[in-house]
């Protein structure tokens, strides 16, 4: 098969298709022949070596879902998966590959109405929105700020709050062009990135979903209500200054609270019951999976300078071509 692996730690240039066997499922898993893989901020991460201190190493391939059909299941596997079309999560690497392999608890039915294109695009992305909003306990009637709204988990969250109904929705995006295309989505007030521009927009929110952090995390403190809530779910400009926290000392008496999110806190179930439930609100038309571009496997060096340049609003895919 082939597929795409991290040569050496760096730029997109340091990814290369290789050629190699097939995978066979062992115990638990299934082979998945990929229709559609999802590219992803954290595959950039690991590409560039970002996570070395977490485990990242060269030689692998990247990629954490695809949405496919299941060729193959290990033992303890129900066969009954076989032949299905699925989304399945590969836990951090080996999805960018015309054969993945998934462990079977993580596997969600696609709907016939629903494209492996836009199931793979919501995946994760709309998963992790659904559950960052939770962990902020987010209410009807609040208002949202989403830090970083053109990406995956941002142009869900967009879409989720407003569903949700929030009384605002803001937005932090780098152009006129994205405001205008979040506002579809349902934001109602476009800011730039530092938080400004909109005069008409609150001057504080209930709930921040951050996906961007970096040195300026600091600032958006000033932007929470009293009692309000930021979250962080990404963190595509870096760690913030160590020092961070002194800006919710400063603002003591507001009873700010600060957390980050990770899907990994979420039971399996509990992330294939949402994900379902996502993926059913899509076919229903309530929810639009924002693809950026379609790109063939063989185009992954390209993908990955498209989203170091800025310029992906939504999600990349690539889609292989298994003879």
């Amino acid at each position: 098969m082939k597929a795409v692996m991290v040569q050496a730690f760096g730029g997109p240039e340091t990814l290369a298709v290789v050629d190699l066997t097939d995978p066979k499922p062992a115990a638990g898993q299934v082979l998945i022949t990929t229709e559609a893989i999802g590219v992803g901020g954290v595959d950039a991460l690991i590409r560039s070596g970002a996570l070395a201190a977490f485990g990242a190493t060269p030689g692998r391939i990247p990629g954490q879902e695809v949405v496919g059909t299941v060729a193959e299941v290990g033992d303890g596997v129900d066969s009954a998966w076989v032949g299905q079309r699925v989304w399945g999560f590969t836990g951090v690497y080996g999805g960018y590959a015309e054969h993945a392999l998934v462990a079977a608890e993580t596997l969600v039915a696609v709907p016939a109405t629903l494209s492996s294109i836009a199931a793979v695009t919501l995946g994760s992305s709309a998963m992790v929105a659904h559950f960052a909003l939770r962990h902020a306990h987010f209410a009807r009637g609040e208002s949202v700020l989403v830090r970083g709204a053109a990406g995956g988990i941002g142009v869900m969250a967009v879409q989720l709050a407003a569903r949700g109904g929030a009384g605002a929705v803001a937005v932090t995006t780098s152009s006129a062009e994205r405001g205008d295309r979040l506002r579809e989505l349902g934001a109602t007030h476009v800011l730039d990135r530092a938080g400004q521009g909109a005069d008409d927009a609150p001057a504080a929110y209930d709930v921040i979903i951050d996906i961007v952090a970096g040195p300026d995390l600091p600032s958006f403190f000033d932007r929470l209500e009293p009692n309000g809530r930021m979250v962080v779910v990404g963190a595509m400009a870096g760690m913030p200054p160590a020092d961070f926290g002194k800006a919710m000392i400063s603002g003591f008496q507001r009873s700010m609270s600060f957390a980050t999110f990770s899907a990994d806190t979420v039971s399996v179930p509990d992330r294939r019951a949402v994900t379902a439930e996502l993926f059913a609100a899509a076919s229903r038309g309530e929810l639009e999976a924002v693809v950026h571009e379609e790109l063939s496997l063989e185009q992954a060096v390209l993908a990955h300078q498209k989203m170091e340049a800025g310029e992906v609003f939504g999600r990349i895919v690539l889609v292989p071509s298994v003879g």
